[in-house]
């Protein structure tokens, strides 16, 4: 579980959050959407101290995590996995030595198991026997998937995707919204995922929070989403006069 209280953010005179409290459930896909310029990005490197917030606390089970000094916040990140919207991918690095950077920096783990460790991560994202290949010889789906591997490599307790859709045709999207439910269920991650895509809220929302010009302005589950009585939520889904149309012809139905 991560708590976010009170959290504030100013850069100057702008004030980017204003005050979010929410919690992020364990083993749950946890959802932050937003028109841009809400806040869902500054939000969510907050959560993994890329950020101080300027007033505010973050919470990871009873650990409160800007209280750490920087040895322990050091240690807290091992438990972190991070999924990069562009995917971070190094291109002169084959796929498995992509995979294995975090093991090579951060671990003191033989040859062998970290050979071990990167083949087991590449069988959970269905990408067996591309060890050699370049991120410039796979698709976008197959990149994505490489930086799942790198994400969850040292089996992490929270996870964090941003933008985890980017750039992706819609069926690709559906495998890796699948894929990161099924891997947050499995292993009982706290998962949290900074997303536009209708498709993963509708699909794979556990737990949505919309953020609105610094402001948290609704909290729900996927159920709920379409029965919404909120306007700043109805405004953000069916910012589309065709997907508004298509609601209001089911609603007359």
């Amino acid at each position: 579980m991560i708590k976010a209280v009170n959290i504030h953010k100013s850069f100057g005179d702008s004030k980017v959050l204003k005050g979010i409290d929410m919690v992020f459930e364990k083993g749950k896909t946890n959802l932050i959407i937003g028109k841009s310029g809400a806040g869902k990005t500054v939000l969510l490197k907050i959560l993994v101290g890329l950020f101080d917030p300027t007033q505010g606390e973050v919470w990871y089970d009873d650990i409160n995590f800007f209280k750490l000094n920087k040895i322990d916040r050091r240690a807290l990140r091992m438990k972190m996995g991070m999924l990069f919207q562009g995917g971070a991918l190094f291109d002169s690095m084959t796929v498995e030595e992509n995979i294995r950077f975090p093991l090579d920096m951060f671990s003191n783990m033989t040859a062998k198991e970290k050979s071990i460790r990167v083949n087991s991560c590449l069988e959970r994202v269905n990408l067996e026997g591309v060890n050699k290949k370049y991120p410039s010889e796979t698709s976008g789906g197959m990149q994505k998937r490489i930086g799942i591997a790198r994400a969850i490599v040292f089996h992490p307790k929270y996870l964090f995707c941003d933008e985890p859709n980017s750039g992706l045709d819609p069926k690709t999207s559906i495998l890796i919204d699948e894929l990161i439910s099924d891997i947050t269920q499995e292993n009982n991650i706290t998962t949290v995922i900074n997303t536009h895509d209708m498709n993963s809220v509708m699909e794979i929302g556990d737990k949505i929070a919309l953020l609105h010009q610094g402001d948290l302005a609704w909290v729900g589950n996927k159920s709920e989403v379409l029965d919404t009585e909120n306007d700043l939520l109805f405004d953000f889904i069916f910012a589309s006069p065709f997907l508004k149309k298509l609601r209001d012809q089911a609603i007359k139905s």
